[in-house]
């Protein structure tokens, strides 16, 4: 009786392993810039408690906008990955949007009993970041010549 192996758990997807050792660092660069820009930003903008939270909004924000500019005009066919975009939108963009923050953020606010800043905090986070994307892939495309 032949032994079956079963594949291995552990193994990359295809899609990942076809880029190399090269796209993981072109990641991990960008992944260090984001991260860099987000740290030197909430240097620059830190906030009290009880105070909007202007770091973690505008880095969600800008990194949502900038990620739309990313997928219109840097395309990325699945069988040749682009290191460039994967630095760009999975590394830099990564980096600098911060999710987690924002949810640590928001439960700060309500511990503290600002409910309404937290809501008011989450809707305005959701909606520039939407809107970002938007305009950011809305004027992408005319520059780039498609509808």
């Amino acid at each position: 009786m032949a032994s079956q192996t079963s594949p291995d758990p552990l193994a990359l997807p295809a899609h990942v392993s076809r880029g190399g050792a090269q796209l993981w660092a072109a990641i991990a660069l960008g992944g260090a810039i984001g991260t860099l820009a987000r740290f030197g930003l909430a240097e620059a903008l830190s906030s009290a408690a009880g105070n909007w939270h202007w770091a973690t909004l505008i880095a969600n924000v800008v990194g949502a906008g900038a990620l739309g500019v990313i997928v219109v005009l840097l395309p990325n066919p699945a069988a040749n990955p682009s290191r460039l975009r994967a630095m760009l939108a999975t590394g830099v963009c990564g980096g600098l949007t911060t999710f987690s923050t924002m949810q640590r953020e928001l439960l700060a606010m309500i511990d503290r009993g600002e409910a309404g800043m937290a809501i008011t905090y989450a809707a305005v986070s959701v909606v520039a970041g939407l809107a970002a994307v938007l305009i950011a892939v809305r004027l992408s495309r005319r520059i780039k010549g498609q509808r």
